[in-house]
């Protein structure tokens, strides 16, 4: 795809985007009883603000975040559902960074942390110890044909490169290196956070793995990894002091309860859900918003020309010559407003669209009149970009008996989907995930709800199929609750060029699209709640200590 025949529309598109972002936006912070475009604009832009610094995990951003669900739920006079009467769920987490006097070198001269290399952060916050390791290139993670075998690099430390982004998480890759001494990977360490939040207990010593430079990588092995042949031995690398400090991180869940009009039923809850985090603050510095932007859009369009698909990540699926092939004209962006140079992932979408939404719902059955039989229980998880953490936590340590929940709705990402973001996307495209994967008779309610809407939505359930390589039914916080045996529905509007970038903001949401999908959300959770009996599970359950297999 030509490049000069992609950026006039990813100009316009950027210009409205401009445009929207001065006619859509907060109106005092007063919200209405209905689910409302206006009422979850007005949410999201304060829910994704600057102010809240990213909301990440662990940090004062997602207090901040988590406080700003608590008193929307005082003012709406829904029931705290946390422990003490508070509307909170502490998650015990912990902040796990290198120690200060931590030393690397190579051929003596010592590398500099963060610019040069970085280190992983095992959540025990204790490292196996290590000296000195002689390097072996162990060939390009992005080509597993490359990989040498894993005899060739036990007591060593083996090198990885990354030709271009992975697809899929490389951590089955990286289980086969088991007895290597430390694994290095070539990336840059700028970009890599310098610490891990965890709520692992488990105290056990775990493997020091590296990020370094690719100026690092080719110290190494003498030259460019990627020109050399897998297996050649490099440098020896010395480790002086490794060790880590582990403390307290603030964490916790958001949770309120609106009780069943049922005394009968009462004690049992329909679960909505949805995650209060996002990635906070990119550590490597801010980038040009617009050139970011338009750079995603592009390549985006690029393989999807060649795949008729949209690639699970932005940038993803690039070949070298495609990815050299783009080029972005600043001056032009520049042109329509100055450049805004941004380091806060706000993650709008993703999933501040899922908070607002569950807020939004929340505030519909409170004030409406109109309540189900069972309870609802809401919560806000916390650590889903950490690996689903706030939600294995609640659903480990429920505050409602686990048996009572009878089912479980959870939306992320749900303000988007267009044509423009997502092939095959438009103004009712909705993706379900999971619906049928315990209980037939809860993907048939999502169904029939659906069609009783005055704009039924139209479902997409192609990344619902087993052995489906973004294995979405594993990767939200659903999963945990499924793995207890409790019938779920996923809801997602999909992925798309702002994912997981600093451009997810709200000025790119469809608040119309967005609030088709929570009104969904809240009358299947209605039905449900009113049904006769529990949802039938007629599927078999999972093993809840097992992995998730989609």
């Amino acid at each position: 795809m030509s490049v000069a025949r992609t950026l006039s529309p990813v100009l316009a598109a950027l210009a409205l985007a401009c445009t929207t972002a001065l006619q859509v936006g907060q109106n005092g912070g007063s919200t209405s009883p209905a689910i409302t475009a206006q009422d979850l604009s007005t949410r999201l832009y304060i829910f994704a603000d600057d102010s809240m610094l990213g909301r990440q995990f662990g940090t004062q951003g997602n207090l901040k975040g988590t406080q700003y669900i608590a008193n929307e739920l005082a003012k709406m006079g829904i029931q705290p559902g946390g422990t003490g009467g508070t509307y909170f769920q502490d998650v015990p987490a912990y902040r796990v960074a290198l120690s200060p006097d931590a030393r690397v070198f190579v051929d003596g001269a010592p590398l500099t942390l963060g610019s040069d290399f970085i280190t992983n952060f095992p959540g025990s916050g204790r490292a196996i110890p290590i000296d000195s390791l002689q390097v072996v290139y162990g060939g390009d993670l992005s080509d597993t044909t490359t990989l040498i075998p894993p005899d060739q690099v036990a007591g060593k430390a083996v090198l990885l490169s990354i030709r271009t982004p992975l697809q899929r998480n490389p951590g089955q890759i990286l289980a086969r290196y088991a007895g290597a001494r430390a694994i290095i990977t070539a990336n840059d360490p700028r970009t890599v956070r310098p610490y891990a939040v965890t709520i692992s207990t488990d105290t056990t010593p775990a493997r020091v793995n590296l990020v370094v430079s690719p100026s690092v990588a080719a110290r190494l092995v003498g030259g460019d990894p990627l020109t050399l042949r897998a297996g050649t031995l490099g440098r020896w690398v010395r480790f002086s002091s490794i060790g880590f400090t582990r403390s307290a991180a603030p964490a916790r869940n958001v949770i309120g309860i609106i009780p069943g009009t049922d005394p009968a039923l009462r004690g049992e809850y329909v679960a909505l859900g949805a995650h209060n985090d996002h990635l906070g603050i990119r550590f490597a510095g801010p980038l040009d918003h617009d050139s970011l932007r338009a750079y995603n859009i592009i390549a985006n369009r690029i393989v999807e020309a060649r795949t008729h698909a949209t690639p699970g990540t932005p940038g993803g699926g690039l070949t070298a010559a495609e990815r050299a092939s783009i080029h972005v004209n600043v001056d032009s962006l520049h042109r329509m407003r100055p450049a805004r140079m941004d380091s806060i992932y706000n993650g709008a979408d993703d999933d501040g669209s899922g908070s607002v939404g569950a807020l939004e719902i929340a505030e519909a059955f409170a004030k409406s009149g109109v309540r189900p039989r069972r309870s609802l229980i809401f919560v806000w998880h916390t650590g889903e970009e950490a690996g689903l953490l706030g939600s294995r936590y609640f659903t480990d340590n429920p505050t409602v008996p686990r048996d009572s929940i009878v089912a479980q709705l959870n939306m992320d990402m749900i303000g988007r989907g267009g044509a423009f973001d997502f092939v095959g996307g438009g103004p009712t495209y909705l993706q379900l995930v999971g619906s049928r994967r315990l209980s037939t008779e809860l993907g048939d309610i999502v169904e029939a709800v659906n069609r009783s809407e005055p704009t039924p939505l139209s479902f997409d359930y192609s990344f619902d199929a087993n052995g489906h390589p973004e294995r979405i039914y594993c990767r939200s916080d659903h999963y945990e609750y499924a793995r207890y045996g409790i019938p779920i529905t996923f809801f997602t509007t999909g992925l798309h060029m702002d994912y997981h970038q600093l451009t997810d903001e709200p000025q790119y949401i469809d608040y119309e699209h967005m609030r088709k999908v929570a009104q969904l959300v809240h009358d299947v959770a209605l039905r449900v709640g009113n049904l006769d009996h529990r949802v039938v599970v007629d599927k078999p359950k999972p093993d809840p200590r097992g992995t998730c297999v989609q």
